[in-house]
């Protein structure tokens, strides 16, 4: 995720937590901008979101729960794969709706937790497999999917996908197949690179569990809502309310066959 982490989400770490990347992890993560030394007002922000994949996984599975993808976005997707890899599939909010289009999909995911919670979620899908890899690696050979397709997980950002993640995306797809980034971070970005941009129509909200855990996690991540759920005592909360852009659009390109 590209987008700048709310404070509180930064205050809720500190160095200690590093220690639960990888070295791999760290320079990937860290390396732009100055590399495992750096001090933590620069370190923190770099890796804040990164932080609650691995260390509070569940919470990340609270905040997206909510954040359903546009059924304009899936009815656009074909019918049926062979195979499809999905990149960044976290939680499993994508997973669950591609696996009974798939004979066979394969979803990476880097953080560990995340794929150990998406493997559960997962476990009675036919067809699926969790798998470890980032953007720019993908366990898959050349030319081998259907679909190459990635959800609120790739950006432009180096370590999470930019130039490199995004000529392995369409080195992993076949000819003919497609790949497709579900609520890109900067479509303008990706139509440079030979990417069509569909967005589709609609009010869009999230949908909390409740309005007491949607103000719980507002606090965290989007404080400049607290006002409007505290006010409005709703579980659904607009998008615009929330300062975040709604899953509704997507960029895709097919390999020429």
């Amino acid at each position: 995720m590209s987008t700048a982490p709310p404070a509180e989400l930064v205050r809720r770490y500190g160095p200690s937590d590093l220690g639960v990347f990888t070295d791999e992890e760290l320079e990937r993560f860290l390396g732009p901008v100055g590399g495992p030394g750096v001090g933590w007002d620069v370190a923190g922000p770099a890796v804040a979101w990164e932080l609650l994949y691995r260390v509070e996984p569940g919470l990340y599975e609270r905040l997206v729960a909510g954040e359903r993808v546009h059924p304009g976005v899936l009815a656009w997707l074909p019918p049926r794969f062979a195979l499809a890899v999905e990149v960044g599939a976290g939680a499993g909010r994508l997973t669950v709706e591609l696996a009974p289009r798939c004979d066979r999909l394969i979803a990476v995911e880097p953080a560990a937790p995340m794929r150990s919670r998406l493997a559960a979620r997962v476990a009675g899908l036919p067809g699926v497999e969790v798998a470890h890899g980032f953007f720019e690696r993908l366990p898959v050979d050349d030319g081998a999917a259907d679909l190459v397709v990635a959800c609120s997980a790739f950006t432009c950002d180096p370590g999470h996908g930019a130039e490199a993640g995004l000529a392995e995306m369409l080195r992993a797809c076949a000819p003919g197949g497609l790949v497709v980034v579900i609520w890109p971070d900067d479509p303008a970005w990706l139509v440079a690179r030979g990417f069509a941009h569909v967005e589709f129509p609609g009010e869009m909200a999230v949908e909390f569990g409740s309005a007491d855990e949607a103000l719980e996690l507002a606090r965290v991540f989007a404080p400049g809502a607290v006002e409007w759920i505290e006010r409005n005592r709703s579980q659904r909360v607009p998008y615009d309310v929330l300062g975040t852009r709604p899953p509704r659009d997507l960029c895709w390109r097919r390999v020429p066959a």
